[in-house]
């Protein structure tokens, strides 16, 4: 299961960077990282054999009569965590499951990805993504997480307006420490609001980089007194948080979305994709949007996308292709947000991709108008559809799929379900702050 070249040079880094712990990281069915720590000690034995771990325990993972699992190691994921001490230094390495008896655990969303980027690869391409990741970054008061923003700048904003200049800095250099190339880091449009830019690469490596952008956020952010926060809408009013990805196809090495000879310079391969993205971006959208807080984010007047179309340039679209071609020719999927888990989310994006091709999905006309200021009658006029408005509507869309739910499995389906119901269940049976402010003093 693990090159043991590989394994080979891993032990040999955590001698020499004198690891005193490894954590054998991984993701739960929602995106959320968990981790077994083990002395580095026990770092030959988990290279060599794994570590069983108890998967009944993890959401979304195996029913208590088949908790037995095992931790695979990826040795290439390997990094030191660079906020330890130097005296108390821990790596991490990221995982694949597998059941007890060493075969791929289908409700690992690693190996859901894995396994629909192989079938893209048997036709000799490489999908490349490039996410956007928005955050929030939020007082703590007294131990807890505040809604107060750490200070009130907007777009491209600096010191002293943006105060977050340090800790996007020390943000950037952990994540460079950790191997992730940075290539952009500044103040968002929303006060407190941050992106960080890290450059593309293939699906699996760019999934794995999210969850440890995540975790290096909220990490940095906690030791300076702050809380990254990566709710898509955490504040009514103001902008919500999204996660923009930009995806494209390689093979042989060239970039398969550029066709220097066609319209817009874009390869009918590449329209073909977004035909196919478009075609599911409903059912894709309970994965790219995976809280009930992410459809709140999903309204009119945020900058966020709702409306099924394309453009080249305007960015009201859900699907935008950005003015760069020759190798940088991309298609920029604008409604996902960072709550998402990128393993599901990409697997989802290459299937409807990777199906718009195979069955020559046109999309629609190009829409070069801004969408958010036509009249409901105009985005009827030329089709343009609308996102569904809840969780449980973008799962019963999800549900109707058959392409996605062949993607994910029916384990992943289950639990999609399962999950949905019980979060709509507790939301809708709230009482919420305003319904007291609307009815208490009335009735």
């Amino acid at each position: 299961m693990i090159d043991q070249r590989a394994a080979a040079e891993v032990l040999k880094k955590i001698e020499a960077d004198r690891i005193r712990f490894l954590r054998l990281q991984f993701c739960d069915i929602q995106g959320q990282p968990k981790n077994v720590a083990i002395p580095a000690k026990q770092a030959e034995k988990a290279l060599t054999e794994g570590i069983y771990f108890d998967g009944s325990s993890i959401e979304g993972f195996a029913r208590i009569e088949e908790s037995d699992m095992l931790l695979v190691p990826d040795p290439a994921s390997f990094a030191v965590l660079p906020w330890r001490p130097v005296d108390d230094r821990v790596a991490r390495m990221i995982c694949d499951v597998y059941t007890y008896d060493e075969k791929p655990y289908i409700g690992d969303p690693r190996y859901i990805l894995k396994r629909a980027l192989e079938q893209a690869h048997q036709q000799g391409y490489v999908f490349n993504t490039g996410p956007e990741l928005e955050f929030f970054l939020f007082k703590m008061i007294e131990g807890q997480p505040s809604l107060i923003p750490q200070d009130y700048g907007g777009y491209f904003d600096f010191a002293p307006i943006d105060l977050a200049e340090d800790v996007r800095r020390d943000i950037v250099l952990a994540l460079t420490e950790m191997g992730l190339e940075v290539e952009a880091a500044h103040h968002e449009v929303a006060g407190g609001q941050h992106e960080i830019d890290f450059k593309y690469s293939d699906a699996l490596t760019t999934a794995d980089r999210v969850i440890t952008y995540r975790i290096a956020a909220k990490t940095i952010a906690l030791k300076q007194g702050l809380h990254a926060s990566f709710m898509p809408k955490p504040v009514f009013g103001i902008a919500g948080s999204g996660m923009h990805i930009h995806c494209s196809l390689f093979k042989e090495g060239k970039n398969a979305f550029y066709d220097p000879d066609r319209p817009r310079q874009l390869s009918d391969l590449a329209l073909y994709f977004i035909g196919g993205l478009l075609s599911h971006v409903r059912g894709l959208t309970r994965l790219a949007n995976p809280t009930i807080n992410s459809y709140k984010r999903l309204v009119p007047g945020y900058e966020a996308p709702v409306y099924v179309s394309w453009s080249v340039t305007n960015r009201s679209a859900l699907i935008r292709v950005p003015a760069a071609r020759g190798n940088s020719t991309r298609a920029e999927f604008r409604s996902p947000d960072p709550t998402c888990n990128p393993y599901l989310t990409f697997a989802g994006m290459i299937a409807a991709g990777m199906d718009g091709i195979a069955n020559r999905i046109e999309p629609p006309p190009c829409v070069d108008k801004n969408i958010y200021e036509m009249t409901p009658r105009e985005r009827k006029k030329v089709k343009i559809e609308t996102l569904p408005e809840d969780l449980p509507a973008a799962m019963r869309d999800l549900r109707k799929d058959r392409i996605l739910s062949a993607t994910l499995g029916p384990h992943i389906m289950e639990n999609l379900e399962r999950i949905t119901t019980l979060e709509w269940d507790s939301f809708r049976t709230a009482v919420h702050s305003w319904e007291h402010a609307q009815y208490l003093n009335k009735y």
